[in-house]
């Protein structure tokens, strides 16, 4: 198969319809998967441990068939362990992740502190921030293993103050990858069970008899997975139901092609449905990276996947100029925003619509993934327009104080009474009266 990467301009009398065509994605309800998962979820509930164990041996092939829900708990002598099997480098690289994470979440935190104020009649009023008791990491096995995952979803519960942190994550033929099992070390997560798909999920919203339910599931994994938060959210809360990845690039033709070239690569090669976009002014330098994209696809391990998605769902578009780039920019508010150019920032101020936005060509989206230190869990699919990284205050949550003074009870309580008569609520409103003194 041929890569044929469509090219698009804004100059086109169509281009608003070609570039909603492009955009377009909506994942079809498969209504096997649907009713195949809500059948799990039922019975997860109904059977409690039974029933994930079954589930767990039959779609893990667990060798010899686990007995008991013990045979899944990692052991923290086992997490130790793994973290000191691996290579110095990748050990070093995985703890020097863990601190720029953590130390950038410790800032986030350090910004969503809770509030009082006291008004002139002595009421007091604010926010109270506590940490959410429990929550469930959901970290996908199978096909690739990622301990970058782990460390993204983890740390920022542990900085929020969460007390337990479960990680599950699937283990098929039971095998276990070290680096996961390390990566949990160093995150500081408390608990790892070695299952996955939609009963771990649903174990975790609903609990068993060897799994206390949760308050809130996050972290990403397969249509199954993402069916099933879809279904639990209610009784637990998640993060988000991601969709394929994306990178958008902003380029005014001064960048090393072939950087542009591999940072499209590095998003096409997740899945044949990830998106890989460029926007540039530069005619001359749209041809550059195509060569670029032709010169170096065939030396990449993934290149089928990469192939694929490019020619399904990438696009070299030529603009205007930057300011039309940036308007483009926040109508697609891409999952990772990467602006290719002299002096970015003047580009990232008109910006408003992004998951993350990269400055300046040094700053590869690949680094963000791994060890920047912001979170690399995203909203995706034009969320972005509503939505925000995954971060400490998704693992907080906020409580209103309000203590009303005798004072202050006078001038409110008139206040309150008058819209709940307005309401028809009169409960409400005698309940307002009720407290109506005649001050000395």
């Amino acid at each position: 198969m041929s890569l044929q990467i469509r090219k698009l301009d804004s100059a086109q009398p169509d281009f608003k319809q070609r570039l909603a065509t492009l955009l377009a994605f909506e994942a079809h309800a498969d209504e096997a998967l649907e009713q195949a998962v809500a059948a799990i979820l039922h019975d997860v509930k109904t059977r409690g441990d039974a029933a994930v164990l079954e589930y767990t041996n039959r779609f893990d092939r667990i060798p010899g068939g686990a007995q008991s829900m013990a045979h899944f708990d990692v052991g923290q002598a086992e997490l130790d362990a793994a973290l000191a099997s691996l290579p110095l480098a990748q050990r070093a690289a995985l703890q020097t992740a863990a601190e720029r994470i953590r130390v950038f979440h410790e800032r986030q935190k350090q910004e969503l502190g809770g509030f009082t104020y006291t008004e002139p009649d002595g009421t007091v009023l604010g926010q109270k921030i506590t940490p959410l008791d429990r929550v469930g990491i959901y970290v996908p096995g199978g096909k690739a293993a990622y301990p970058s995952s782990v460390l993204m979803n983890a740390i920022p519960a542990h900085v929020a103050g969460v007390q337990e942190i479960i990680m599950v994550v699937p283990t098929p033929d039971g095998i276990k990858n070290q680096m996961v099992l390390a990566a949990a070390a160093i995150a500081g997560v408390t608990r790892v069970i070695t299952i996955g798909g939609a009963q771990a999920v649903a174990a975790l919203a609903y609990g068993t008899a060897s799994i206390a339910p949760v308050d809130k599931i996050v972290g990403p994994g397969n249509a199954y997975v993402a069916a099933a938060k879809r279904r639990v959210f209610g009784t637990v809360g998640i993060d988000m139901i991601a969709g394929p990845s994306e990178i958008l690039v902003l380029c005014d033709g001064t960048t090393d092609p072939d950087w542009v070239a591999m940072d499209l690569f590095s998003q096409a090669e997740h899945d044949e449905l990830a998106q890989a976009i460029m926007l540039c002014p530069d005619e001359a330098y749209i041809a550059r990276v195509e060569a670029s994209i032709h010169k170096l696809l065939p030396s990449m391990p993934r290149s089928d996947t990469i192939r694929t998605s490019l020619t399904d769902r990438g696009a070299l578009i030529k603009v205007r100029d930057m300011t039309e780039a940036c308007e483009i920019a926040n109508a697609i508010a891409a999952e990772h925003l990467e602006i290719s150019a002299d002096n970015p920032q003047q580009w990232a101020d008109q910006i408003r619509h992004a998951g993350a936005i990269f400055l300046g060509r040094f700053s590869s989206e690949s680094l963000g993934d791994y060890c920047c230190g912001p979170n690399h869990v995203l909203p995706t699919s034009r969320t972005a327009r509503f939505s925000s990284p995954l971060g400490v205050y998704d693992f907080q949550k906020r409580s209103s104080i309000i203590f009303v003074s005798e004072a202050g009870a006078q001038t409110l309580g008139k206040v309150a009474a008058e819209l709940a008569y307005g309401e028809g609520l009169q409960a409400h409103a005698l309940s307002a009266e009720l407290r109506l003194t005649r001050l000395p």
